[in-house]
């Protein structure tokens, strides 16, 4: 038994001697060295590789000037790698400086990349939208804690965008409703676009289609208020392709059912012809028998 251990730890030592286990090069550099490696892999375009060098640069030293350039730009490789996966590790390292350097001159890219990287994950405006809800609030809060930041008016710009998805999805559900069915559903949908995304520039359609809904609702109160919408769409947008659909004629209240006027009273089933009041024939004439 003892030959048996004497002889493993000889073959362990000789591998180890001729190079079974290597370490990586990359342990040996300094944060610095590292960072400058990892900028030439990214000047090439080589993402991966570029990110391992500015992650070991941020390990080594994470507290220094080059560790935190090397954190983020680990988040930069990551975001420009791209794909879901990528993003979603671009917008935790992002989130990470955040956290660790909230005073550092570059918070402010760092918190406006986290909403990109989230804003590059919105899905089609007839899904869920809880990823944009999300890079809409991240965006707000580049405006809000960095306003005199250049990237508070990128911010803006894409907030706009963001909104706009938003807007849409809003009015892909009211379709959805309308369609099925449920005219009061759909009216809630779009009724609440117009007054939180005012600056939606496809107002015309939602406002005609509120027309619809209202319509179809057959209520004297909501015909009047889809007639309301429809003369707000020729005056805000006399242009528009929907001012060509708006009804011609509008549908008529219905009216209220006539009342039924009570059956006059018919006489006594006893009741005959020359008949007195109490049934009793009159006496004869005189003369009679």
């Amino acid at each position: 038994m003892r030959w048996y251990a004497a002889t493993l730890l000889a073959l362990c030592l000789g591998l180890s001697a001729c190079g079974g286990t290597r370490e990586d090069p990359i342990l040996e550099l300094s944060s610095a060295e590292a960072l400058e490696e990892g900028r030439k892999l990214m000047a090439d375009g080589k993402w991966n590789p570029a990110r391992r060098y500015f992650i070991h640069a941020f390990e080594v030293e994470p507290n220094s000037v080059t560790g935190r350039e090397g954190l983020l730009l680990a988040a930069d490789a990551h975001f420009m790698a791209g794909g879901q996966d990528n993003l979603i590790k671009a917008e935790a390292r992002y989130r990470d400086f955040v956290n660790r350097f909230p005073t550092s001159e570059h918070a402010a890219y760092a918190q406006f990349q986290i909403g990109l990287s989230q804003s590059r994950r919105i899905v089609k405006p007839d899904r869920d939208q809880a990823v944009s809800k999300l890079a809409l609030g991240s965006l707000e809060d580049v405006q809000r804690f960095y306003p005199t930041s250049t990237y508070a008016v990128q911010a803006a710009e894409e907030i706009e965008r963001v909104r706009g998805h938003l807007a849409e999805h809003d009015y892909l559900v009211g379709r959805f409703y309308q369609r099925y069915g449920l005219p009061y559903s759909a009216i809630q949908r779009y009724e609440y676009l117009l007054e939180n995304f005012p600056e939606y520039d496809e107002k015309d359609k939602v406002l005609y289609h509120l027309c619809t809904a209202y319509l179809e609702s057959k209520g004297e109160e909501d015909r009047q208020k889809g007639r309301a919408a429809c003369e707000r769409l020729e005056r805000e947008f006399p242009e528009s392709e929907y001012v060509e659909k708006i009804p011609k004629r509008w549908p008529e209240p219905a009216r209220p059912a006539e009342p039924t006027q009570p059956a006059e009273p018919t006489e006594p089933a006893d009741t005959r012809a020359g008949a007195g009041s109490d049934g009793a024939r009159p006496p004869a004439a005189d003369g009679g028998l």
